[in-house]
């Protein structure tokens, strides 16, 4: 901290300062959450999921409030409503969305990926406490040759892998994706361009909605209302420096 505060107090480095306090304070409220709330998740489409590990990456709170990415809650419902066959989450980390989904439809086969040992771990864990570990299949790195491997009958993929998804989702070399809907986390800020590639790719083939990221506060609990604006805040702060909208893509029925 100290070095990140000396020198000229460009926007750069009071950037860099506030997120480290910002973070240090989030973790302090982790806790608090906790002690307060319970390790369940509050709100939101898995609501009463038992979350009581640490994540893989980004801020534990938004997930245990149930406002984590809150912008997809419509469609992770649409997905539920669907009744998919098999649901596939590549870059699942430590589980939130395989083990939610598993939760939410028990008819599905659920696939998580992640090339992150320590993530598969963490998801085979998670999926345990919430007595999914049966129908969840964990396993590491997914290229475009095996995507034909993962799907069966109706299915669903969910991709978050840090602006790996320009080289992974190309219907070119993966030409099953043609038979798939995709929800896909797209990381313009770290890779400009992909918004762009990713709906062109798929503008033949796919119905294409561009869902951009927002906050919902009304999962916070009862208690936190005693609390600053800004902790309240931080409570739903996921960590976040570039954005990232997502693309929910539904094949064309022929």
């Amino acid at each position: 901290m100290t070095e990140l505060l000396s020198g000229e107090p460009t926007p750069k480095r009071l950037n860099a300062a506030l997120r480290l306090l910002a973070k240090w304070r989030a973790q302090a409220l982790e806790q608090v959450l906790v002690e307060r709330s319970g390790n369940r998740v509050l709100a939101g489409p898995f609501k009463g999921m038992l979350y009581a590990l640490p994540t893989s990456e980004g801020a534990r709170n938004p997930r245990l409030i149930g406002c984590y990415e809150a912008c997809l809650a419509p469609v992770i419902e649409e997905i539920v409503t669907e009744s998919y066959d098999t649901v596939v989450d590549i870059g699942s980390a430590e589980g939130y969305y395989a083990v939610g989904l598993a939760l939410r439809m028990p008819q599905a086969r659920v696939i998580a990926r992640d090339t992150d040992p320590k993530a598969q771990v963490a998801c085979a864990e998670l999926a345990r406490a919430n007595g999914v570990e049966a129908r969840l299949e964990i396993g590491g790195a997914v290229v475009p040759s095996s995507i034909a491997s993962l799907i069966r009958g109706r299915t669903v993929i969910i991709c978050d892998i840090e602006s790996g998804e320009g080289d992974l989702l190309d219907p070119v070399a993966a030409p099953d994706l043609a038979r798939v809907d995709l929800l896909v986390e797209v990381h313009e800020g770290m890779r400009p361009g992909l918004l762009s590639l990713l709906s062109q790719r798929f503008a033949a083939t796919h119905d294409i909605r561009l869902i951009e990221r927002r906050i919902d506060d009304s999962g916070l609990p009862d208690w936190s209302h005693g609390l600053g604006d800004l902790d309240r805040l931080l409570l739903l702060w996921e960590w976040r420096s570039t954005p990232t909208p997502w693309l929910w893509m539904r094949r064309r029925m022929p």
